[in-house]
């Protein structure tokens, strides 16, 4: 896979072979010279209280799974129903169960973007700035918040004299959704201002800057019809049930004085544009007129009107030029002035006029089920076909990420079925083996559905974590009963059913030593431990699950294709038997 997706699994590959590569090494080497020095004679062996009763546990459980195992093999057709099932059941939860690409993580901090009226003044912004910082500081669960006012950047962060960016930081202990909910009643109450407030995530995909978490761009080569519809999408999204905080980047109603000169006039005063343009500098510009120094720093002195003279078009009825002869004229004498609308900003993406639509998610809603509602929503207003739109930054991500998942566990599961069909020397067997995933899944995909979590990245990761670790009860099972059938020449029953005895086990040590590796990251807390969680509950659903089903199927699987192979090989047989037909006259 390629993109930032592809580099997430990369390193998950890279970490899990080197740790199986080095386990390979110490199992085949250390492991056997520990147990020559740690293993006693069992009339030497002394255990405690605790090693007795969870002996006895034990014990009893597995005379119980003997028991249970006999009748289970007694009525095989109803076991490989269930196997069936199973797989229609892991293809239904699959196309159900939400999906995201990270899960919602609480840091403690969130991310701010204000946006005033498109006419405000610099001034006025940072009065309107100056409240919302005192009224997000008397929350009792924020114990810092900074903001300033405009910033450059452009693009959908809103880089404009109208808008602004803030960062809080939250103290311990406050959930960032509940508190992110109680601000947005406080702030919606401040009139004249929009403030849009966003969880501060560990992985941000993307470098595009936006109100909001997603992002949905239009595009188009003609602006006109960009500036008509993408008012329409924006309206429609506000109309979408899992939505929030739905806000476009399209600034077209700013306010402008557009200053008309009579040049008749001027050239008769000796007034010429450039020295128009130089007083219009001086007085509403950043001209640097001199730097002050001292010891430790430089301070530059900037020219301006006093800012009382700079909040309203009619300052300019109070500016004089200087003429070449020396005399102030005034400007209203040669000029006037005629308030007009400017857009703030004109974005481009790709060298296109472009509109970002952002947005961010209720609780409980997924970016799946986003996507699916944006996409019809475009189709519900007849969006014409000269604007195109896509998704952007992390909703884009997730765009690729949902189209290569299926192919990628299917790239798996062929990949485990050459290497075991290698190792076999058989097409029938691996079946077997890889007939306990479906199990795995299910179990993966309800955990993920009970614990109210999305099927995202992290765990697709904890689902292909998951192929490597369920086959290896089948793989126990099937290479003793091969061995039992070549050297002791038992019947497939009697060999499957002494392996799943003699190798429970094993398989219980092995399946609990993986679920309780996986309990810390299932159960953790603290900061960022949302972006573990998923890829801890698909392995411990995972396991519980496929550890109760594949102990009973796999053993019936078994037979029923044990039979299939042998039915093959008769049929061929047969066929080798049948004489070869008699060569036609003419041909002699």
């Amino acid at each position: 896979m390629g993109g930032y997706i592809g580099r997430l699994f990369r390193e998950f590959a890279v970490t899990l072979s080197i740790a199986i590569a080095v386990s390979l090494v110490v199992s085949l080497t250390t492991t056997p010279m520990m147990c020559a020095v740690l293993l006693r004679p069992k009339a030497q062996q002394r255990h405690g209280r605790l090693y007795i009763a969870s002996e006895w546990v034990f014990n009893f459980i597995h005379r119980l799974y003997e028991r249970s195992l006999g009748a289970v093999l007694r009525h095989p057709f109803v076991t490989l129903l269930l196997t069936l099932g199973t797989i229609g059941f892991t293809v239904y939860l699959y196309n159900v169960i939400p999906t995201g690409l990270f899960p919602q993580q609480d840091n403690g901090r969130l991310l701010g973007s204000i946006t005033a009226d498109q006419s405000i003044s610099f001034h006025a912004l940072s009065g309107l700035i100056d409240r919302i910082v005192k009224t997000i500081g008397d929350d009792p669960a924020v114990e810092n918040v900074s903001a300033f006012a405009g910033g450059g950047g452009g693009g959908s962060s809103g880089g404009s004299n109208n808008s602004g960016r803030m960062f809080i930081g939250l103290k311990r202990g406050n959930p960032v959704m509940t508190v992110m909910g109680r601000l947005r009643g406080k702030l919606g109450r401040i009139a004249g201002v929009e403030v849009i407030l966003q969880p501060s995530q560990d992985i941000r995909i993307g470098a595009r800057n936006s109100k909001a978490q997603y992002q949905y761009t239009l595009q188009a080569d003609n602006l006109a019809d960009l500036l008509e519809w993408a008012p329409i999408l924006t309206t429609k999204f506000r109309t979408l049930p899992g939505l929030a905080d739905v806000n476009s980047d399209q600034q077209n109603n700013g306010l402008q004085a557009r200053l008309e000169i009579d040049r008749a006039t001027a050239s008769r005063l000796g007034i010429t544009p450039a020295m128009i343009d130089a007083t219009l500098y001086d007085a509403f510009g950043q001209r640097q007129a001199s730097t002050i120094y001292n010891a430790l720093n430089q301070n530059h002195v900037v020219m301006e009107v006093d800012p009382a003279f700079s909040q309203n078009p009619d300052a300019l009825r109070y500016l004089y030029v200087r003429g070449t002869s020396g005399a102030q004229i005034p400007l209203s004498t040669f000029a006037r002035y005629a308030p007009a609308t400017t857009s703030l900003a004109v974005n481009h993406q790709g060298q296109f006029p472009a509109i970002t639509i952002s947005f961010n998610l209720l609780p409980g809603y997924s970016l799946g089920d986003a996507v699916i509602e944006i996409q019809q929503a475009e189709r519900d207003i007849g969006l014409p076909t000269s604007i195109h739109g896509t998704f952007q930054g992390t909703a884009q991500a997730f765009e690729a990420a949902r189209a290569n998942q299926l192919l990628l566990i299917l790239a798996a599961l062929v990949t485990v079925y050459i290497v075991l069909g290698i190792l076999y020397e058989s097409y029938i067997h691996p079946i077997t083996i890889l007939s306990t995933l479906p199990s795995a899944g299910v179990g993966a995909l309800l955990a993920l559905m009970l614990c109210h979590e999305e099927l995202g990245i992290i765990g697709l990761i904890g689902i292909i974590l998951l192929i490597g670790i369920v086959k290896k009860n089948a793989i126990m099972m099937i290479d003793f009963a091969l061995e039992a059938e070549r050297t002791h020449n038992k019947s497939p029953r009697d060999a499957i059913f002494e392996a799943c005895i003699l190798r429970f086990r094993p398989i219980t040590m092995t399946t609990m030593a993986a679920l309780l590796g996986g309990l810390p990251l299932a159960l953790g807390t603290g900061t960022g431990s949302e972006l573990r969680r998923p890829l801890g509950i698909a392995i411990v659903g995972g396991l519980i699950f496929s550890q109760a089903l594949t102990l009973y199927t796999t053993p019936v699987v078994y037979l029923y294709l044990d039979r299939l192979r042998l039915w093959i090989a008769g049929r061929r047989h047969e066929q080798a038997q049948l004489p070869a037909p008699s060569p036609h006259p003419a041909a002699a």
